[in-house]
């Protein structure tokens, strides 16, 4: 086999090659992603593609590989303040000044995580591992080591998945704006929304799933949401939904007009489990520190159970762009909610002065990111979880642990 020539003018054309796949990958997914349409945004044929990347999983390692290449960068820079909230400071603000220099065009843009998992390639994989690692020695000081591994790894995906959160929302704000969000996100994320004074008491609430429901639609509604979950839209096939379920396509048939009937209603699943879940803590007496302290807890621990599988967010990229503007729209809807509850609790003085805003976002992005705590914290359960991972939302990473 030949070897490929690495002149300036290839690796000038390589280089165009990933920017573009980038932006696919970020819009379709791995499994929605072709060769054809990374050729086609730069005018080429695919052939033209190929004689760079043999296969689309190639080229979407080497997309990822970038990001994470960017992401150490962000830690590099961290690594040097001397407390542990100082270096969430730096990470958070290394963060937003890449994104400013991408929209200036002084940096390239990179991949979203999103369907990492799916590509399941080992270099990227070890890769995603490494970063994740150095991401946790940020935390580690005099002033954690009372935390225990678990504690460790818990707050370690909080702290990683609000900064993978960040391009859900940061879109709303005009780039002069990103050193003040940077401050911002930097102290709750290091500090917590709560009151000093508030004491943290979730309550237990009802399971969000209505009793004698369909058993069957139920299992049909879990198995497509935790494909979709892992593998996209296009990833989670009528073929791999009924082999999940050891079911025939048949069976799947009988129960689901269409493979696009099924994703919507897992959808329409989720929002309605999140609002049923917020409904039923505002019914609760106290303030709207426990509203929200009870409705975050409950949704992740219904995901740590598995009653409640909810839909992660970044699964709206992989469905038909024909769909995306619905499913959108519902998430600001819940997005706004939250806000609204936050606004409340710094009313009733049981939350601090915090940006109504940016905090909604963090919270959804952190109970978006419950789905994937487990592969982290692989001690987590239903019953640790909220103390692990949720409590540290509220009252800040660097909060004493929960005992």
């Amino acid at each position: 086999m030949l070897k490929r020539p690495t002149t300036r003018r290839f690796e000038t054309r390589k280089s165009t090659i990933v920017t573009s796949a980038v932006d696919v990958l970020n819009r379709k997914g791995i499994r929605g992603m072709t060769l054809g349409d990374v050729a086609a945004t730069l005018d080429l044929v695919p052939t033209a593609v190929i004689y760079y990347f043999k296969s689309k999983e190639e080229l979407a390692a080497t997309c990822f590989l970038k990001a994470i290449e960017r992401y150490n960068d962000f830690i590099s820079f961290a690594e040097d303040g001397a407390t542990v909230r100082e270096r969430v400071k730096r990470f958070l603000q290394a963060y937003f000044d890449f994104k400013r220099d991408v929209i200036t065009g002084s940096a390239e843009p990179i991949a979203v995580f999103n369907d990492v998992r799916a590509l399941n390639a080992e270099p990227v994989n070890v890769a995603y591992v490494a970063m994740y690692r150095r991401a946790r020695a940020l935390l580690i000081s005099p002033e954690t080591e009372a935390w225990t591994r678990l504690e460790l790894n818990a707050r370690t995906h909080l702290l990683i998945s609000e900064m993978f959160w960040i391009v859900a929302w940061i879109n709303r704000h005009d780039p002069e704006e990103y050193d003040r969000i940077a401050e911002r996100m930097a102290a709750v994320t290091a500090g917590g929304i709560a009151a000093p004074d508030a004491r943290w008491s979730p309550a237990a609430l009802p399971s969000p799933i209505t009793e004698g429901a369909d058993a069957a639609n139920e299992l049909f509604l879990k198995a497509a949401t935790e494909l979709i979950n892992e593998e996209g839209y296009v990833g989670a096939s009528v073929e791999k939904i009924s082999a999940r379920l050891n079911v025939s396509k048949g069976s799947f048939y009988h129960h689901n007009e269409t493979k696009e009937e099924l994703v919507m209603a897992c959808f329409e699943r989720t929002f309605e489990v999140m609002r049923s879940v917020i409904r039923s803590a505002e019914e609760i007496r106290g303030s709207r520190y426990d509203t929200l302290a009870t409705a975050a807890s409950a949704l992740v621990e219904y995901q740590m159970s598995g009653k409640a599988r909810l839909l992660r967010t970044s699964a709206i990229t992989s469905v038909p762009e024909s769909m995306q503007p619905y499913l959108l729209g519902q998430f600001e809807r819940i997005s706004v909610r939250l806000a609204s509850l936050i606004s409340d609790g710094i009313a009733d003085g049981s939350l601090r002065a915090v940006d109504a805003n940016i905090v909604a976002h963090t919270l959804t992005g952190m109970i978006n990111a419950a789905a994937e705590l487990h592969l982290w914290a692989r001690n987590v359960t239903a019953k640790t979880v909220a103390g692990a991972y949720v409590r540290p939302f509220f009252e800040g990473l660097l909060s004493p642990p929960s005992r």
